[in-house]
């Protein structure tokens, strides 16, 4: 078959990669001009990651990773209040990023291609770009994500994800920036503080190129906070309202600054180096969402098109390389439709018990 996937993340290139080597035809089109290398942090791979990346023949991307030997739980003024020794590997966004996208070549992984709608008939499904352009095909993918332009088509109706009134910010700093003091507690160690409605956690991850060498990894760390006014938490340095998340470079100087003098009061000493040694804090505001279907026609939702669980699951890239594999499973097994009926029956209700979890786990945030 033809198949053409809005969005090229995670969820797409592995989508992508697993219909491509069953022999389908496929096409990515992402809305980003730059590409995504680069956007990612740290990630804790579960083992539909792993299940997936050997089916593609990517292996050793599951070996690159960082393993922290214990959890620890700080309190404000830095001491550890708590240790368990649950050795947990954390790997990098980037580096498996690449990764993927290296299956593809530069003809079957278009940038710059925003979709505006998606849509079928004739016996063929279609995506309709903001450019004017339109693809057709023999089954649409919808990959892009929390704000789905695909998701309409397949639900029968505009559906957006609900705000959850928090965001986290992020950075993403090479481990040798952090200062003596914090690296000692930190480095190989998976930390978490919380707080009045508010939590803090960090790990440490490869390198951009996949480094495992002291020195050469970086320190992911992220803060959960309220944040009321959304539209002017994502308002980036050229007054526009972004409706998700901010990327490095975009907050503005005042917003930065602030985050910083909060910190100070607000964190332990340790997170508060590791927060002040990121130029360029970047910010994801959190979301939950549960499609009521997965599939109509000859169209599919995968990922966070589908279903957007809170990171504190830290199950969002396993959710969307399990979509891969049961569709790509499913389309082996079954003629196109049909199998999108039994890619949604084996989905459906995986998708449904995440985000219920993570609302679970976010819970303290309320």
């Amino acid at each position: 078959m033809r198949i053409v996937i809005a969005g090229g993340s995670l969820a797409g290139l592995f989508a992508a990669g697993l219909l491509r080597r069953a022999g389908h035809e496929v096409h990515v089109f992402e809305r980003s001009r730059g590409g995504l290398a680069g956007r990612g942090a740290g990630l804790v791979p579960q083992e539909e990651v792993f299940t997936a990346l050997r089916a593609l023949s990517l292996d050793h991307l599951a070996t690159i990773g960082v393993v922290a030997r214990e959890r620890i739980f700080l309190d404000l003024d830095g001491s550890v209040a708590g240790r368990v020794a649950t050795p947990q590997m954390q790997v990098s966004w980037d580096h498996l990023y690449s990764g993927l996208r290296d299956l593809l070549g530069e003809r079957d992984y278009t940038l710059g291609r925003a979709v505006a709608r998606a849509g079928q008939g004739d016996g063929a499904a279609w995506l309709e770009f903001e450019d004017g352009g339109r693809e057709t095909a023999d089954l649409v993918i919808g990959a892009d994500g929390v704000g789905s332009a695909v998701r309409a088509a397949v639900i029968g109706l505009e559906q957006q994800a609900r705000y959850t009134g928090y965001v986290a910010w992020r950075g993403l700093i090479p481990e040798d920036a952090l200062p003596a003091t914090a690296a000692d507690v930190l480095l190989d160690r998976f930390a978490f503080y919380t707080g009045e409605r508010a939590q803090a956690l960090g790990y440490v991850v490869p390198g951009p190129a996949g480094e495992l060498e002291p020195g050469r990894r970086r320190y992911n760390w992220v803060w959960y906070r309220r944040a009321d006014d959304l539209a002017a938490t994502l308002t980036d340095r050229a007054g526009r309202a972004h409706p998700f998340s901010l990327a490095p470079g975009q907050l503005t100087d005042q917003a930065r600054d602030r985050l910083r003098r909060d910190s100070a009061t607000l964190l332990p000493p340790q997170f508060r180096a590791a927060l002040l040694a990121e130029p360029d804090p970047f910010v994801q505001a959190i979301f939950d969402y549960e499609a009521p279907q997965m599939v109509r026609g000859r169209l599919a939702l995968i990922g966070d098109s589908a279903f957007v669980a809170r990171p504190h699951t830290a199950m969002g890239v396993a959710k969307a390389a399990g979509d891969a594999l049961a569709l790509a499973t499913a389309l082996a097994a079954h003629p196109a439709e049909p199998a999108l009926q039994a890619y949604q029956q084996a989905r459906l209700w995986n998708g449904r018990a995440i985000v219920d979890y993570g609302r679970k786990l976010g819970a303290f945030m309320a």
